[in-house]
């Protein structure tokens, strides 16, 4: 057997620090606090995922949203995990300022921060968080545009039903732009009740029958679009996609009515801020790449990325979770873990 290298050492104990922080379950308590309201159900898989970090690192995570999604409650709860001691804040750059003066006091109390989802890193480096793990949402939503101008898409709606979010806007632009009209006049706030979202997006399309394709921004808006759309006779005939993936959107990749799915991974936007806090701690390191290598290399974060296929994009310091983009193609290899860990 080869002697084994001083580096090969380092990471070899750096690992069984990281087992046995998981094993003796005293590396403390996190919490994740989204936008979200209750009614949004693509945050059970970011639940999922904070719950199976905490069972891997040995670490309880909590996980705090708005019930009805407003920003000044979600700024609060913020503030309220400042005050509570929390050994990392997890949150989303709903709306920069908005929150802020919230997150100055996690980060004021030296509480490490980690930003994922809405927001840009940019954003996220200004609010002293340690990293970033999301999607690039204007990219993802041009990506999604420039699929569309190739089959001839010269029209569309965006359908927003979280409007209250700025972030939102960044995927509708993106689209917009990759086809070339504007998307203010093609963007439609349609709240996150089904009922009216159908209602709406049924009244613009009869009022604007020339419209070419429909993006929805998630499964909230997606389903009941998929329903005004069956309504109007208009399943397979008008190009419809939408972001983030639930098991009646993979139904409908599979039949032609959803032509792709926007999939960003929110999985990762759960598991990876754990992950990372809770090495750093153990190495006791503030160096955010340091820790994302000790992540890549442990054994059971890399078990769980490979049985849900999943692929972060590790960078110098913030990790890109998506987009990626789910067809026909490579449906069968994701929907078995749809709505749940994808």
């Amino acid at each position: 057997m080869k002697a084994m290298t001083q580096r090969g050492l380092l990471k070899t104990l750096a690992l069984a620090a990281l087992m046995a922080c998981g094993a003796a379950h005293a590396a403390g308590r996190y919490v994740l606090i989204s936008h979200a309201p209750d009614s949004d159900s693509w945050w059970n898989t970011i639940k999922n995922a904070v719950k199976q970090a905490g069972e891997d690192y040995g670490v309880q995570v909590d996980y705090r949203n708005p019930p009805n999604g407003d920003l000044a409650d979600m700024a609060r709860l913020i503030e309220q995990a400042a005050a509570q001691g929390y050994d990392g804040v997890i949150t989303t750059i709903a709306d920069f300022q908005v929150l802020q003066g919230a997150m100055k006091k996690v980060t004021d109390k030296k509480i490490p921060l980690i930003t994922i989802n809405s927001g840009t890193p940019e954003q996220s480096e200004k609010l002293g968080a340690i990293m970033h793990v999301g999607q690039p949402e204007y990219d993802a939503g041009k990506g999604a545009g420039e699929r569309a101008k190739a089959k001839g898409i010269k029209s569309f709606l965006c359908v927003n039903h979280y409007a209250t979010n700025p972030a939102s806007f960044e995927r509708c632009r993106g689209f917009g732009d990759a086809i070339g009209v504007d998307y203010k006049k093609s963007t439609l706030d349609v709240g996150d009740d089904p009922t009216t979202i159908e209602s709406k997006v049924s009244a613009y399309l009869r009022q604007n029958p020339s419209t070419g394709a429909v993006l929805a921004l998630g499964p909230t808006s997606a389903h009941p679009t998929l329903k005004a759309l069956e309504k109007a006779g208009l399943t397979g005939k008008i190009f419809f996609a939408t972001f983030d993936l639930s098991d009646e959107i993979s139904a409908g990749i599979k039949s032609g009515a959803v032509a792709f799915a926007i999939d960003q991974q929110p999985y990762l936007q759960g598991y990876i801020p754990v992950a990372e806090m809770v090495t750093m701690k153990t190495l006791h390191t503030t160096d955010a790449k340091k820790a994302a290598d000790a992540v890549k290399a442990n054994p059971k974060s890399q078990a769980r990325f490979t049985e849900y296929g999943l692929a972060p994009a590790y960078g110098a310091r913030h990790i890109g979770s998506g987009p990626g983009f789910v067809t026909k193609d490579n449906i069968g290899k994701v929907e078995k873990y749809a709505g749940q860990y994808r």
